[in-house]
């Protein structure tokens, strides 16, 4: 059985007061659920985030890694320096990431590799534009987006991935998409895993939905029977809200 995992994704949010602040709030729902919780800080929160969870459920994650180890990359962080602050998951791929900073498949794959070498877990993003689903392309989206971030993954490694559905006209819009909907997406991206590795690996990797999930959706969401948790961004920066959801 898969255990839900819901990640709160504050991006460029928080100064340190604001980020203990909020961990300290959460701390305590998270000791009540049965789901695994991981927090996803800025850079510059890390250190102080880790010392305000611990103890607690709450799993640390960062927001982005490079692929490469160390050199000349200025503004970048690498797999070692998260770690190092007590990083276990990372998100990859974003869309945001994509969008703006010219990420690709490719890199995105350096950096699913990189992350899984260095023990670290990948929360990897695939999702359509509104020009794509409104043109039916969402399974060929997708199926592209994860067929190339786990190209040369190997099978164990691959049941580590966290896989993160998110369709990018829903993220920080207020839409959402149906219940329903998401799930039909998310079994579609499991028979995906399937068909790429085997039955037993897509039977094990977590997939959640994102996109505008707070706690006036998130249990019809989750009660989905293909989604294994949710990515929340705006709802994540909220401790009433964020703590209703991970406890749906």
């Amino acid at each position: 059985m898969r255990l839900p995992i819901i990640a709160g994704n504050w991006k460029m949010n928080n100064t340190i007061e604001d980020a203990v602040k909020l961990a300290n709030e959460l701390k305590e729902e998270a000791n009540k659920t049965d789901v695994k919780v991981v927090i996803c800080c800025p850079f510059t929160v890390l250190a102080d985030v880790r010392k305000a969870v611990e103890g607690s459920k709450i799993k640390l994650g960062a927001q982005n890694m490079h692929w490469e180890d160390n050199g000349a990359y200025t503004g970048e962080i690498s797999a070692d320096m998260l770690t190092e602050q007590g990083v276990e998951y990372v998100i990859i791929g974003h869309s945001e990431r994509r969008q703006y900073f010219n990420e690709t498949d490719e890199t995105v794959n350096k950096k699913i590799k990189k992350a899984l070498e260095k023990d670290l877990i990948p929360i990897l993003c695939v999702g359509e534009t509104l020009e794509e689903k409104e043109s039916n392309t969402t399974n060929e989206i997708v199926k592209r987006q994860t067929v190339k971030a786990f190209e040369g993954v190997e099978a164990e490694d691959a049941k580590k991935i966290v896989i993160a559905y998110e369709p990018i006209w829903a993220i920080g819009t207020g839409k959402t998409a149906s219940p329903e909907d998401a799930n039909d997406v998310i079994a579609y991206i499991r028979n995906v895993v399937k068909e790429t590795y085997s039955e037993e690996v897509s039977e094990v990797v977590a997939i959640q939905y994102g996109g505008s999930v707070k706690a006036a959706n998130a249990t019809e969401i989750m009660n989905q029977e293909d989604i294994d948790g949710a990515l929340v961004g705006g709802a994540s920066l909220k401790a009433e809200e964020f703590s209703a959801i991970i406890n749906f």
